[in-house]
């Protein structure tokens, strides 16, 4: 019997993250499903991303911040499986390794990074 795809769950790739600590335009895309923790599943690669680049960018105060509201969701550490299922998928690094977290908990993973459109279970935002 084949998997249907759960949409209750969401990966948010580090794009939409970036976009909602630095509050562009496009962070209220994101507001529902960040107040919704229990629905997020956080690949820690995701973490390492906008931890680094918000302290860099923002300080070190709103990295804790982002670090924060991020460990509300649930947290997926990188193993074997996972960065074995990564590589099956031609795309830089850290984002087949966030795509592999999207599939294996069959969840949809936002972004408005191009290079994900069209793959199955991703919903591109394009920034305008």
């Amino acid at each position: 019997m084949p998997r249907s795809r759960k949409t209750s769950h969401i990966v948010l790739d580090s794009s939409c993250w970036l976009e909602y600590f630095a509050e562009t335009p496009y962070a209220a895309r994101f507001d529902a499903v960040i107040a919704n923790p229990q629905a997020l599943i956080v690949p820690v690669i995701t973490i390492y991303e906008v931890v680094k680049k918000t302290a860099r960018e923002r300080g070190q105060e709103l990295a804790s911040i982002a670090l924060t509201l991020m460990q509300q969701g649930h947290i997926v550490d990188m193993d074997l499986n996972l960065a074995l299922a990564a590589t099956a998928y031609n795309l830089p690094l850290a984002d087949s390794l966030i795509y592999a977290t999207a599939q294996a908990h069959d969840a949809t993973l936002w972004t408005q990074d191009q290079h994900f459109e069209g793959l199955p279970g991703v919903k591109y935002f394009p920034k305008d």
